[in-house]
């Protein structure tokens, strides 16, 4: 149960996955890999919002609402990212981030 759990724990964890997916999106060439860290790094987001509402405002449900708002969202671009990256690939036959600036030509 996360009564137990206090918040400087929650929060080491989530700033954790956070910088794991910064230096995942800012390291890595692959497209893939990269809309993996970001999903991390919303993630990292979520924990934040649910961990602080519950602490901060344990009766109401705000931070849960917002953390359902981030899950779509995230869900609605992972789809548009996944579809960009398909077409990419059928015309590139890789989804390297420097063959993309191929396209520019």
């Amino acid at each position: 149960m996360i009564e137990g759990v206090p918040l400087s724990h929650i929060l080491v964890v989530s700033s954790i996955m956070f910088f794991v997916g910064v230096y995942g999106f800012v390291t890595r060439k692959n497209l893939l890999t990269m809309l993996i860290s970001t999903e991390l790094i919303l993630n990292a987001v979520n924990i934040n919002f649910v961990a602080f509402n519950r602490y901060l405002y344990p009766d109401k449900m705000e931070g849960h609402f917002f953390s359902l708002f981030i899950i779509a969202i995230a869900a609605a671009e992972a789809a548009v990212a996944i579809a960009i990256f398909i077409s990419l690939y059928r015309n590139l036959k890789s989804i390297d981030v420097e063959d993309v600036d191929s396209l520019k030509h």
